[in-house]
């Protein structure tokens, strides 16, 4: 026999003795029945409840670990592809200091001839104009102020 076919047989045995019982009896084992009905109800719910609960719990927990890994791997991956940019900018850095060296070789070298004749220097930062050094809008000539033919003195004058 089964478990249903078992709790279906007792229902009617209940059914039947609750029948043939007296009334005032019948109230409280009415009362005991609805407890323990109650009672059983609020466990199986609270079971399943819990075991759903429980269930969400470990699909949210697995999520999580997957995306953590995702990250993690996109991370990595960044990181790598990051390296390798500074490195490739490294070398071209390191290419054109040397490019710079190079010139700077051949630049001192030619003008080594003209020193000895003529020292050029090149100019410094201090010597370099500033942003108040350079004319302004107002101080440039205008169309008015540049002389034309007629202004020139000639020879016969």
């Amino acid at each position: 026999m089964d478990k249903k076919d078992v709790e279906k047989a007792a229902l009617k045995a209940g059914k039947k003795i609750i029948d043939h019982t007296p009334e005032p009896v019948k109230e409280k084992v009415e009362e005991k029945v609805k407890e323990k009905a109650k009672e059983k109800f609020v466990e199986k719910t609270e079971g399943k409840l819990q075991e759903k609960a429980n269930e969400a719990s470990e699909k949210l927990q697995e999520t999580k670990e997957k995306n953590a890994q995702k990250v993690h791997g996109k991370g990595e991956d960044a990181k790598e592809k990051l390296q390798d940019v500074l490195l490739s900018v490294k070398e071209k850095l390191s290419d054109v200091k040397e490019a710079g060296e190079n010139f700077q070789e051949k630049v001192s070298s030619s003008d080594d001839k003209e020193k000895s004749k003529n020292k050029r220097k090149i100019k410094g930062a201090n010597q370099i104009k500033k942003a108040t050094d350079i004319k302004s809008s107002t101080k440039i000539k205008s169309s008015n102020d540049i002389k034309s033919s007629t202004d020139l003195k000639t020879m016969g004058s």
